[in-house]
């Protein structure tokens, strides 16, 4: 099955999570049964990576959207860390600085988009400005609510400037949420992840789905498209994300560069010597 089509949200689309499952794993019964394929994709997601850095003409952004412990930095370090560190970057979106909050909203995304050959994954990313400040009330609906169509010009843009674009929420249940708080709180090494906040946020759940559900609905575009990914079950999550993004990145047709040099002259002169 190709997850692409399976999880994509088409534009317009009304979506509502709560019939989705978040512990669909397809025919995979556990981990060891993907253990393959899983390995086979982190292997094609390195070459892919090195022809668009080599070729240099286009860009990759990845946008991981999740609730708290939903997986966004298991994701970058199981999928997305089979990549090149020499053309990836990871950019974090957090409370905006006061510099930040002193332009525009998409001022610090724009100053985050990837350069030709580059791939960059917002871990959160410009899409907090119609959740989070819509949840918490940090602005006034008719801001908020005037924010989609900016986004998708933004998006647009990036697109026509040889960006590919993919977005990933990663849908996971309240139950499987509170399973991975306890494991935090069972582990001292992630203690430092706990705060009170994980917690009180589980009461705007309904309200984070509500926001989430809109957002899919008006920003999944054909140049900039939403997935929706089981992630309850952590292995799957990885393989559905690593798929689609080798499928992305295989209808590109990349090539290699020609060489700058005459590579004849080069061995003749360097290497055929006796």
């Amino acid at each position: 099955m190709r997850y692409a089509n399976r999880f994509r949200v088409e534009p317009d689309a009304r979506v509502k999570l709560s019939k989705l499952d978040p512990g669909f794993t397809d025919q995979h019964e556990n981990k060891a049964a993907a253990k393959t394929e899983l390995a086979a994709q982190a292997a094609r997601l390195r070459e892919l990576q090195y022809l668009l850095y080599s070729e240099n003409k286009r860009s990759v952004l990845i946008c991981l959207q999740a609730p708290d412990a939903g997986g966004k930095d298991g994701t970058i370090r199981h999928v997305l860390g089979a990549m090149n560190p020499q053309g990836t970057r990871v950019h974090g979106f957090k409370q905006p600085s006061h510099e930040e909050a002193s332009h525009d909203f998409l001022w610090r995304a724009h100053q985050q988009a990837p350069s030709t050959g580059e791939v960059v994954i917002f871990n959160r990313s410009h899409y907090e400005d119609v959740l989070a400040v819509r949840v918490h009330k940090l602005v006034p609906k008719h801001v908020w609510s005037k924010r989609y169509e900016l986004i998708n010009d933004f998006e647009r843009n990036l697109h026509e400037h040889g960006t590919v674009i993919l977005k990933f929420f990663l849908h996971i249940s309240p139950e499987e949420q509170l399973v991975r708080f306890k494991q935090r709180l069972d582990d001292k090494a992630r203690w430092w992840k706990i705060s009170e906040s994980d917690y009180s946020e589980r009461e705007l759940w309904p309200a984070y789905g509500e926001a989430y559900q809109e957002l899919l609905a008006k920003t999944s575009t054909k140049h900039a498209p939403w997935y929706v990914i089981p992630a309850n079950h952590k292995w799957f999550r990885n393989l559905a994300i690593s798929q689609i993004v080798v499928d992305a990145l295989e209808s590109l047709a990349m090539a290699l560069p020609e060489p700058t040099v005459d590579i004849a002259e080069i061995r003749r002169r360097y290497h055929d010597v006796r």
